[in-house]
């Protein structure tokens, strides 16, 4: 549009602080936003951001809740833009999974082979949990209590789980509890979830 002078005013201390340097970026996402928009700004002669107060911006909050309130009789058009990929670039990272024995491997080796452990109180332990386990298309399900059944994973892909539930594409950044009972909803159970 031709604008060399350009002032930000917004509400976003957050913003202001990041994109001014005040403040640190501790997500490597966030970092990425705020050195394109370091990159933008050079491009204008001067450039400045500035967190506006809450007490200074009640005239704006009055007038749009005037305008979200009063002008019910006229049509209101919203614009929606669907942004098809992320205006960063990022790299999907495979993750590395360990073979070998995990929690699940006396109760699946039980259940297939009825093979016990050598160990007289863990063999006493695998029959009995083995009960509300069982066996579906070769993969270990545990009876849920008020769930249907639950695909059993180990604790690696356990923490996969409960990171992308958190902080993934679709992550809600949810407490303990909460992400605990959205893993679980999903189907999936650990013994250390």
């Amino acid at each position: 549009m031709g604008a060399e002078v350009v002032a930000v005013l917004t509400d976003s201390r957050l913003a202001t602080n990041l994109i001014n340097g005040s403040f640190e970026t501790r997500d490597q996402r966030m970092e990425k936003y705020v050195k394109i928009v370091q990159k933008l700004t050079r491009s204008f002669k001067e450039f400045t951001i500035n967190q506006i107060p809450r007490r200074e911006n009640r005239r704006a909050d009055a007038l749009s809740k005037l305008a979200s309130t009063c002008f019910d009789h006229l049509s209101k058009k919203v614009r929606v833009e669907v942004l098809k990929k992320r205006s960063i670039e990022e790299r999907q990272l495979s993750t590395i999974t360990t073979y070998g024995p995990t929690w699940m491997t006396p109760l699946f080796e039980y259940l297939q082979q009825g093979v016990l452990p050598d160990n007289h109180d863990e063999a006493k332990k695998v029959r009995i949990k083995t009960p509300s386990y069982a066996l579906i298309n070769g993969e270990l399900y545990q009876k849920g209590f008020t769930t249907s059944w639950l695909r059993c994973v180990d604790e690696a892909k356990g923490k996969e789980a409960l990171w992308e539930a958190h902080a993934g594409q679709v992550g809600a950044h949810e407490g303990a509890r909460a992400l605990t009972g959205k893993v679980l909803r999903m189907g999936i159970y650990w013994p250390t979830a």
